[in-house]
């Protein structure tokens, strides 16, 4: 067989050759762009051409701070193509942690977007190794600062050349990105990924028992492009000449993700729980056409039952649920129907939605712990380890790798168990599984059968310690607006629960809260709400 190099190259001339006028639709904060992909790639040789120019050598690490735009886009091929490395910095990371990922990756040039500018200029006194700050935005304008070497994007790419030509010489272990870790605790973990993990990735999406993404998909990202590649859908979709729609600053905003969907006839949107809760609260408000969507596609963290079985009997939309990390790329495993599910209940269905799915092709997964790998019955828990071709095998110059990567391992820190069926169910993180009496109680169980509640919005289970148990369960609970705050809900609540698990499962007490704390892209922040408990409860 020949043996040629599995690149990212490649996928920019395919769509440039066979789809040259298929569109990338992006909005930016002051318009709508919509750009064919023969000019997104004459753009992205364009950049690699322009930073050449400014010292970008192969190996040269090249930060993004951005919004999913066509801009970031363009960086996402015309950094790794040209055999440098593109670091995407997560935006919603604290200042520190910023500052952190940039130094420890050595960032030499950073793209920021305009509206962003204000907080790297911050920190720019902090970032000894950054050469070059270039602002993206829809005018050749320069903000007014202090700092030298700020350049404009778009009058770098007037005087650049899109006769720019990518190497071929690359070997597909290249290190083409990398992402942190969001880090709920200590310094953020730094991944890189390489041209052939990122393509094997790319083939993985457009399996049919992946997310099946293909040339007729309009795929609207709402993951944002500096978390775990946007599960690598932006990189998938230029492979395959998909339509793809990105939101921009927006992009967290129901509505604007409403309009996107009706306006571009999105088929599949990928993102987390609070994403789709806020959709279905809008949705609520204003009825809108969602005919053209084939799957939601919801990772992250654990999706409610009730909103699963919203979108899939109110609104006929495939609801989705999948797995991954930063660390895997990230797409390990979906919860798709196997043909053995055709004659189930709705309700044995919705239970499959609602696990991690099964493992997708290429990827091995198993669940051990201290007695080996656990039998498929769906209730002997263990910690999920993963391993296949585009997962990590360390973190980037940090001691932490010891711990996570072992024998050829991944173990992610999430307690899982297998059902008989191979569906991936995480029952909790490590750190939050909730030990009473010397037996386990899931969180992530009692969360979800909170959340199937009419009147809870959002539910979060965390430990608080006990004399005689060691550890009870605490529910805390975000009520929908207009349901008041009583004993008597509280008990109901209790109640509701008592009536699916054992009892001494049942939670010791209700908090309401106003919201759950949350990480940079949307996950609980447990650790965070014991803090807040802790003093109150």
């Amino acid at each position: 067989m020949m043996d040629t190099p599995l690149l990212l190259n490649m996928f920019v001339d395919r769509a440039e050759r066979f789809f040259p006028d298929k569109e990338i639709v992006s909005k930016t904060r002051t318009k709508t762009h919509r750009i064919p992909y023969r000019e997104f790639a004459k753009r992205s040789r364009k950049l690699a051409d322009l930073l050449t120019k400014l010292g970008m050598e192969r190996g040269t690490k090249v930060g993004s701070f951005a919004w999913n735009t066509h801009r970031h886009l363009e960086a996402y091929f015309g950094v790794p193509c040209a055999g440098a490395i593109l670091h995407m910095i997560n935006i919603r990371l604290s200042p520190e942690h910023i500052a952190y990922v940039i130094n420890h990756a050595e960032d030499e040039i950073l793209l920021v977007d305009d509206d962003l500018f204000p907080l790297i200029e911050k920190l720019a006194p902090q970032l000894p190794t950054v050469k070059h700050i270039i602002v993206m935005g829809d005018t050749t304008d320069i903000p007014d600062t202090r700092l030298e070497n700020v350049h404009s994007y778009e009058a770098l790419m007037e005087e650049a050349s899109d006769a720019f030509e990518f190497p071929d010489d690359l070997d597909e272990n290249t290190p083409a990105g990398m992402c942190y870790t969001s880090a709920t605790t200590g310094n953020p973990k730094g991944v890189v990924y390489t041209h052939r993990g990122l393509v094997l990735h790319s083939y993985a999406l457009g399996l049919a028992d992946g997310m099946g993404l293909c040339e007729r998909d309009t795929a609207l990202s709402v993951v944002p492009m500096f978390h775990a590649n946007a599960w690598g859908v932006p990189f998938a979709g230029v492979f395959f000449g998909t339509k793809q729609v990105l939101p921009g600053p927006g992009g967290f905003n129901p509505e604007v993700l409403l309009d996107l969907i009706e306006e571009e006839k999105v088929t599949l949107t990928c993102g987390v729980p609070t994403i789709w809760l806020g959709v279905l609260k809008a949705l609520e408000k204003q009825p809108r056409d969602l005919s053209s969507l084939r799957a939601i596609v919801c990772g992250g963290s654990a999706s409610p039952k009730g909103l699963i079985r919203t979108f899939e009997e109110k609104y006929g939309v495939p609801f989705i649920v999948g797995y991954g990390m930063t660390e895997t790329s990230p797409l390990v495993s979906l919860s798709n129907y196997t043909s053995e599910m055709a004659e189930k209940s709705m309700d044995e269905k919705i239970d499959a939605r609602a696990t991690q799915g099964m493992t997708i092709p290429g990827i091995d997964t198993r669940v051990v712990n201290e007695d080996g790998e656990v039998p498929w019955d769906g209730q002997t828990m263990g910690e999920l380890t993963v391993r296949g071709p585009w997962i990590a095998d360390e973190y980037y110059k940090d001691e932490r790798t010891a711990d996570a990567f072992r024998d050829g391992w991944l173990y992610t820190g999430d307690i899982a168990v297998m059902t008989p069926e191979g569906y991936i169910k995480i029952t909790d993180r490590t750190k939050d599984l909730i030990k009473s009496g010397g037996e386990w109680i899931s969180s992530v169980d009692l969360e979800n059968a909170l959340m199937t509640h009419p009147d809870v919005f959002e539910a979060a289970v965390i430990a608080t310690p006990h004399e005689k148990w060691q550890e009870r369960p605490l529910a805390c609970v975000v009520l929908k607006d207009g349901i008041e705050r009583t004993n008597e809900k509280k008990q109901e609540l209790l109640d509701y629960l008592e009536s699916q698990f054992a009892k001494w499962w049942v939670p010791d007490a209700v908090a309401f809260i106003d919201e759950v704390p949350k990480t940079s892209v949307g996950k609980f922040l447990k650790a965070k709400l014991r803090e807040q408990m802790g003093q109150t409860v």
